[in-house]
């Protein structure tokens, strides 16, 4: 039988602004940020996303990278990094066409789109040519970030951004958040760590079996 795992939720983000999502495991926290992100979990999935105050369909993950939102998954090996690629090669997947020339990858181009990225993000490698598999951690979700910081969203969701990894990248992954926010841009945050959510965001929503539990600022 089917389950319903995200129940009437209903929750806003401002520009500028960090949104957390607390909850146990199993809460809906996940299911709800990748329904919302081109219906990439679920099926008879109903309600209204609103962008800029124009309602918009996402069917699929391609619809919500155009429509300006990407999602930092916290299973960073199992479903958005290919390991045996470059770090470069991962780091302008998600918007290829930006280094793309007539169809062709403009390898210059990639190359230095992610020496860019590996010098802002503080990414420990000798190379951008260096397999992501080699990387440690940490360092693979600074790749991850490149990627998305890469498709330049107006919407970030991290989904446990900081699970796994040491404290440095912790808190070089916070300084990028609070970076992204200053420009204007809006982050939205699943974490499990209540001194991460007390930390950085400015309101908290909390789930709980699917539905919406609380609101707090």
């Amino acid at each position: 039988t089917e389950k319903k795992v995200v129940d009437n939720v209903s929750f806003n983000v401002h520009r500028g602004e960090i949104v957390g999502f607390s909850g146990l495991m199993g809460a809906g926290r996940t299911e709800l940020a990748m329904s919302i992100f081109g219906r990439s979990y679920g099926t008879n999935i109903s309600g209204k996303l609103m962008i800029d105050g124009k309602e918009k369909s996402l069917k699929r993950v391609r619809d919500a990278i155009e429509a300006g939102l990407a999602y930092v998954t916290e299973d960073r090996k199992g479903n958005v990094l290919i390991l045996s690629d470059s770090i470069a090669k991962n780091t302008t997947m998600a918007r290829l066409e930006k280094v793309c020339s007539k169809g062709i990858i403009n390898v210059d181009k990639e190359n230095a789109v992610a020496d860019e990225y590996k010098e802002k993000l503080k990414t420990k490698t000798p190379s951008v040519q260096q397999a992501v598999g080699n990387l440690s951690g940490g360092n693979q979700q600074k790749v991850l970030l490149a990627k998305w910081m890469f498709a330049d969203p107006e919407v970030l969701i991290l989904d446990e951004p900081t699970r796994g990894i040491d404290v440095g990248a912790k808190y070089e992954i916070y300084c990028i958040m609070n970076d992204l926010v200053a420009q204007g841009k809006s982050v939205v945050m699943i974490s499990s760590e209540m001194p991460e959510l007390l930390g950085m965001c400015d309101r908290i929503y909390v789930m709980n079996e699917g539905k919406m539990g609380a609101e707090m600022p």
